[in-house]
């Protein structure tokens, strides 16, 4: 066979000729293919990252510099190692402040999640009449502004606001008062705003996990005599395990991380008696100047946030 008659050979005849060459070539054309795909999600990824590095990562890492250093924000850092953080663990404001965020734990995380269970244990098995448009009312405060939402329960509890009114109106004027300015009822009034935000996102997540729980569940709890509440906590509980760790893990961030409420409320006051480690990282920052002292305090927090995330999630899986 001449050359030219190879140049034109079609390519069935160089496979029946070597096979070897044809295998060859559809697995170097298998790995070409795989490669381009790769590219492709990566190339799909990578804007995303991209701002995620810039926008989280690069933030997160400068201000783990900035704790290392006692530094205003404006002249010379000057190295102190790791004494900002020594200095947060003896600090009784911290502690304070920490306080205060284990006890809006209780409102905004465990109150809703308890309160959004309940709703949905009646809701998904005795449907209500326009359950739709209670449904929204319930997940209103989730889609509204937490600036309005500071600002319209401040003056809804002032001393001449409409719930005084209301206390008025019905002889317990004698329960009046500036509700987040008292020392003793800021802090509980602080965490049922909490309370009333979030309890709507709970029942919203636990009624589409509740969708995925087998009905033939409850009709064999019916068969052995379950009540609706035996059937609450052997039917609806369990299969909404995984949804309630995702509700626990988004609210218990929240109690942690709630600045604007409080800084729109109270911003802390009564005195300090709202504080929390939020409201504390920022006046630090940018009240007192202690930027390298507020870094140090946001780094713990994070730790602590992610702690927390990572036990819920073993939690679960061990359940």
């Amino acid at each position: 066979m001449t050359a030219l008659e190879d140049a034109v050979t079609p390519v069935g005849e160089v496979d029946r000729r070597d096979p070897r060459v044809a295998r060859s070539d559809l697995a170097g054309g298998g790995r070409r293919r795989r490669r381009r795909q790769e590219w492709i999600g990566y190339a799909y990824v990578l804007p995303p990252l991209a701002i995620y590095v810039l926008v989280i990562l690069v933030p997160v890492l400068y201000g783990a510099w900035i704790s290392f250093f006692d530094w205003d924000g404006v002249s010379a850092g000057k190295w102190v190692g790791l004494h900002n953080y020594a200095q947060a663990f003896q600090d009784p404001a911290v502690r304070q402040a920490l306080i205060h965020s284990i006890v809006l734990v209780f409102f905004y995380s465990l109150v809703p999640v308890g309160m959004g269970l309940v709703l949905t244990g009646i809701i998904a098995r005795h449907p209500l009449r326009a359950v739709g448009v209670w449904r929204a009312i319930l997940f209103l405060p989730q889609v509204l502004s937490v600036v309005v939402v500071g600002v319209t329960w401040r003056w809804i509890l002032k001393q001449d606001g409409p719930f005084n009114e209301l206390l008025r109106a019905i002889g317990l004027g004698r329960w009046t008062k500036v509700w987040l300015g008292d020392f003793t009822w800021a802090l509980p009034t602080e965490g049922a705003i909490g309370t009333w935000m979030l309890s709507g996102l709970c029942m919203v997540l636990f009624l589409a996990g509740a969708q995925s729980i087998d009905t033939e569940l409850y009709d064999a709890a019916n068969v052995d005599g379950a009540g609706v509440i035996r059937e609450f906590f052997t039917v609806t509980v369990p299969g909404l395990r995984n949804v309630i760790v995702v509700a626990l893990t988004l609210t218990f961030a929240v109690s942690l991380n709630n600045f604007s409420l409080i800084w729109v409320t109270t911003q802390g006051g009564p005195g300090t008696e709202t504080q929390v480690a939020s409201t504390l990282i920022y006046s630090r920052a940018f009240i007192v100047n202690a930027v390298g002292d507020a870094s140090a305090l946001a780094i713990l927090l994070g730790i602590l946030m992610m702690g927390v995330a990572y036990g819920f999630t073993r939690l679960s899986e061990r359940a």
